[in-house]
């Protein structure tokens, strides 16, 4: 990470909000999450540990503060971060542009489109639907779309991206025949029906990641639901947990006006929307940096679906492992072990002018949320970031912190 040199942390920038969410969580760490209820006997509890401390957890901030403020100024990044630790918001910030045309600033209120960090949403509806006897993963697509021409595919195959269908962002560009006309989930799966394009790989031999594979989930949870799969993902998901900043894509979103981040090229040229916006499932959805943190906790309950099914959901898939192969695919996550030794769970996403990354440590109850609107290669510090929120065993994080610091 090539940080600007020098000897001392920038203290500037933390604001006293943060640090007094942390000492009221910290009060109240035996009992429930505030934004749960007291009653919700089935989130999962965390232990905090003596280490985490006020003055620990003053210094991290302090370094967070310090790392982004030097990514905004000299590696352009441009977007909104969330920092969590044992379920408490430890660091929140807007750094930039929602459009740099009109000039208006981000905030963490601001609404970026998720890209494929919508993919663990598609997938969350697949097992709630599971979850209530509605369909089974063995089930084919056939069973919910009976002029499917590929057989022998499963919706878990698809969950896992093991199904070896063609890319539909690919195929669309040479068999739609209007741009200025939205592609739709039915498009996509009438496209395959009259022109079968070619498959990269027969059903669960390899995987491959499938933007194709989501969009016909999206597709069966409106066969099984029988609702739109906007509204499913609105009445079931995003109400329910008061995501209330959080929405699918509609050729509408266009003329909103509001809190909405505006997709930029790497030369801060306004990116516009185009007839593939509309198929959702593989991407999509738009959310802010606080509403992916109701999504994060949300996932600590029972309240979508079941302990057992969400522990599926963060279970490793890929066939044919090998031995050095760090990272591994769930539903709708990719799975990789952490320096530190836990094994987090994230999603990455890059879409039209949005670059969104979320990555969970259920083992800790941490999580690491940004979305940006200027896809300008700023995300390649994650690595090093990683590494400093989930040091190495050996180091803790006041060394880490100490280390990061020589770094500046």
């Amino acid at each position: 990470m090539a940080f600007l040199k020098t000897k001392h942390l920038l203290l500037s920038g933390i604001t006293a909000s943060v640090f007094c969410l942390f000492l009221v969580g910290c009060q109240e760490s035996g009992k429930k999450n505030s934004l749960w209820g007291g009653d919700d006997d089935t989130r999962e509890q965390i232990a905090i540990p003596a280490s985490f401390t006020p003055d620990s957890v003053r210094k991290l901030t302090q370094q967070l503060d310090s790392v982004f403020k030097h990514f905004h100024k000299r590696r352009g990044f441009n977007g909104t971060v969330l920092v969590t630790k044992y379920d408490q918001v430890i660091y929140k910030n807007a750094f930039g542009l929602a459009d740099f045309y009109k000039k208006d600033s981000l905030t963490v209120e601001t609404a970026f489109q998720l890209a494929s960090v919508s993919k663990q949403f598609t997938a969350m509806a697949i097992m709630m639907l599971k979850d209530e006897g509605k369909l089974s993963y063995k089930d084919s697509v056939q069973q919910y779309i009976p002029n499917f021409p590929y057989h022998g595919i499963t919706i878990r195959q698809l969950l896992t991206h093991q199904s070896g269908l063609s890319n539909y962002t690919y195929f669309s560009d040479k068999l739609w025949p209007d741009r200025n006309k939205n592609l739709t989930n039915e498009d996509v799966i009438n496209l395959m029906v009259a022109h079968r394009p070619q498959p990269y790989y027969p059903p669960n031999t390899h995987f491959d990641y499938s933007n194709t594979g989501y969009s016909l989930l999206a597709s069966i949870v409106e066969k099984v639901s029988e609702m739109p799969f906007a509204t499913f993902l609105r009445e079931r998901i995003f109400e329910p947990l008061e995501m209330k900043q959080t929405f699918t894509y509609s050729p509408e979103v266009a003329t909103l006006t509001g809190k909405i981040a505006t997709g930029h090229t790497r030369f801060r040229q306004k990116r516009t929307s185009d007839y593939l916006d509309t198929v959702l499932g593989d991407k999509g959805i738009y959310s802010t940096v606080e509403d992916l943190y109701k999504w994060d906790q949300a996932l600590y309950t029972q309240k979508l679906v079941s302990k057992e099914t969400l522990k599926e959901a963060f279970t490793g898939s890929i066939l044919k492992k090998k031995k050095k192969q760090e990272e591994d695919y769930g539903f709708g996550w990719r799975i990789r072990p952490l320096d530190n030794g836990d094994t987090a769970v994230y999603h990455g996403g890059l879409w039209h002018g949005f670059s969104t990354y979320l990555l969970r440590n259920p083992k800790e109850h941490s999580a690491l949320i940004i979305l940006s609107n200027l896809p300008n290669g700023s995300f390649s510090y994650l690595q090093e970031l990683r590494k400093f929120l989930y040091p190495a065993p050996a180091d803790s994080i006041l060394n880490q912190q100490n280390t990061a610091t020589a770094r500046l």
